[in-house]
């Protein structure tokens, strides 16, 4: 029987190389994403005809609990965890509204509460399980502009830590990538200019690529157990 995972905010970027490297690991996939639900389902029906796994794709909403809720009703039996949903904001924190605030926290942050809450209940039963959250270096040092989205990706950081200690003697493990400037939908409003600028402050002189995020989740998923609680900053050398 394959393993079965759930990867958030699966419809491009970095959760749609996820869900790819998985597949092709022989993973059978629940893919969830808040609009794209299309674009969604093209992912699904490729995967499927590439690979011959089971994979379904749902709209959901992760910072909502109710429809969290309604998901888990449907799965609650997953190997494998991927909390990758999430949205940014650029901008002045005074420029901020509370609807901007509370929605980049809900989104990035309160959904990794929603989906471990319910994932725990059968890794336990099953004394194992991996939960992998895509966090970012802002949450380790903080970015200018981003104060909402740095503050969400710490919180993470620290719930990974906090989590990983509750759940180590059941042999679950938690884990979380920090990543840097990966090339995707979310760097694409940066001017050319600021791409080029940002590129040559990064050591390795270019941005990562969401297949280099999914390898990492891969190595996390097939690392030794005794390896949680960490979070792995995955960024060219910037920081």
């Amino acid at each position: 029987m394959n393993k079965k995972a759930l990867v958030t905010g699966a419809s491009r970027g970095i959760g749609k190389a996820i869900a790819y490297k998985l597949a092709r690991k022989g993973f059978d996939l629940v893919l969830t994403c808040a609009k794209n639900i299309d674009q969604l389902q093209n992912v699904v029906c490729d995967l499927t005809g590439q690979y011959n796994i089971c994979c379904q794709a749902y709209l959901c909403d992760c910072a909502d609990s109710s429809q969290v809720d309604e998901l888990f009703n449907l799965h609650n039996n997953f190997d494998v965890v991927v909390n990758n949903a999430g949205i940014s904001y650029v901008g002045l924190l005074q420029d901020m509204s509370d609807e901007e605030w509370n929605r980049v926290i809900a989104t990035n942050l309160n959904s990794v509460f929603y989906t471990c809450r319910h994932s725990i209940e059968y890794m336990l039963s099953q004394k194992q399980g991996r939960i992998i959250n895509i966090s970012s270096m802002w949450g380790n040092v903080g970015a200018s502009m981003e104060v909402a989205y740095s503050t969400s990706k710490g919180g993470m950081n620290a719930f990974t830590k906090s989590l990983a200690k509750e759940l180590a003697p059941s042999n679950i493990t938690v884990n979380a990538i920090a990543c840097g400037v990966i090339d995707t939908d979310m760097n694409a409003m940066l001017s050319e200019e600021d791409r080029t600028n940002l590129e040559e402050d990064i050591p390795m002189g270019r941005y990562g690529s969401p297949n280099e995020v999914a390898d990492m989740v891969y190595l996390l998923i097939s690392s030794p157990d005794y390896l949680t609680g960490q979070v792995i900053t995955l960024d060219g050398g910037y920081i």
